[in-house]
């Protein structure tokens, strides 16, 4: 871009804005709505501006050894913020995002363009339908970011959901979701649930304050069919400039309680988060 100001465009699921950074030359902020959906440096893919970007770059970080190369399915494309990180931190990874809003993706497209080869490919689909079809043992890491508006969709919280996603992943890959919800938790515990029901190992990545209710955010849920490496995803969170709590075995299981898995008969979105929860300005 040559000139650094605001682009304002309506797209399939809103009116979003790009606006740059004063402070980081060639970064910018995108909002949907006015909420915020992803940050991207164009110079400095590996910088991770939002806590939970940050996380799931963490996630990334511990999958494999440093700079090894992954197959990476994104469910949820934004500004492509952790497609650009994977390939900058472990270039000669195969990545596959998934957006549905296919005007969103024409504006990132022109106005915050990948560089070349760095081997990501964009579908425009519905994230749940493109992973149906997705062959079996096909990724090492699938990375769920999708928000309709500021929802979770419920098409992407179910049992079935989650059987489509392991069949993905090949043996000890991982699933890592960005969910938000507030007390009494009555969303991420299900959906705790609900993948505990499929993968054998689950944790939840949040700040204390959220895990205490005294206020709406987001949590992210990882998981795998082998073991996660918790002590390195805790290290790395704990140093983060708001740190985060890795919960995982038995205070994981006392924060779900007794909640069950849901199906997709009675799957429902994410909650609407309170008035000026994620919105700016």
């Amino acid at each position: 871009m040559n000139e650094a100001i605001p682009v304002i465009r309506d797209v399939d699921q809103g009116t979003a804005r790009l606006l740059p950074d004063i402070d980081r030359e060639r970064a910018w902020l995108l909002t949907v709505d006015g909420a915020p959906q992803s940050y991207v440096d164009l110079d400095h893919p590996e910088y991770l501006e939002f806590e939970y970007a940050r996380r799931l770059g963490h996630v990334v970080d511990c999958a494999a050894g440093p700079g090894e190369p992954l197959d990476v399915v994104h469910l949820g494309g934004g500004a492509l913020t952790l497609p650009r990180y994977v390939a900058a931190l472990r270039p000669g990874s195969r990545q596959d995002v998934v957006e549905a809003d296919r005007g969103l993706l024409a504006l990132v497209g022109e106005h915050l363009p990948l560089p070349p080869g760095p081997g990501i490919t964009v579908h425009a689909l519905d994230a749940r339908a493109w992973l149906d079809g997705r062959p079996a043992a096909s990724a090492d890491l699938l990375i769920a970011d999708v928000f309709g508006g500021s929802r979770v969709p419920a098409h992407l919280t179910s049992v079935e959901y989650a059987r489509s996603a392991a069949r993905v992943l090949r043996t000890g890959g991982v699933y890592a979701a960005n969910l938000a919800d507030g007390a009494p938790f009555g969303f991420l515990r299900t959906q705790l649930a609900t993948f505990r029901e499929v993968f054998t190992e689950v944790a939840l990545i949040a700040e204390p304050s959220v895990l205490r209710g005294r206020r709406f955010g987001n949590a992210v849920l990882v998981a795998s069919d082998a073991g996660l490496d918790i002590a390195a995803l805790s290290r790395r969170t704990a140093s983060d400039a708001f740190p985060a709590r890795v919960e995982h075995g038995a205070s994981l299981a006392r924060f779900t309680g007794p909640a069950r898995p849901v199906t997709d008969a009675e799957a429902v979105a994410s909650p609407e988060p309170p008035d000026g929860a994620f919105s700016i300005g």
